[in-house]
């Protein structure tokens, strides 16, 4: 029989490493990713919650607007990757998708 889990959880602490926050980037893929799910991967590799916010795909290249929800140090492991993977990450500068 199986141990019931407490319905009650204790918030997390506030500090700036453990507050979670939102990261808006821009992902450029060169042509070897385009079919790779990177997405699907970041967000199962690392705590964070992805959102697409927009996305361009063609044969050449991909661009994709992400949005990462998580700790900072999961965010940051999470861009860390992805660059090494071969992604190149910039961060959104203005909020030109809301408009």
């Amino acid at each position: 029989m199986a141990a019931k889990k407490s319905k009650k959880q204790s918030a997390p602490k506030a500090t700036s490493n453990s507050s979670p926050q939102t990261t808006r980037l821009w992902l450029m893929y060169p042509p070897k990713l385009i079919t790779t799910p990177v997405i699907w991967e970041v967000g199962h590799k690392f705590n964070v919650m992805t959102n697409v916010r927009q996305a361009s795909v063609t044969d050449e290249i991909g661009v994709v607007c992400l949005e990462l929800d998580g700790q900072r140090p999961e965010i940051k492991a999470a861009i860390k990757w992805l660059e090494k993977l071969g992604v190149k990450v910039e961060p959104v500068e203005i909020n030109v998708i809301e408009s």
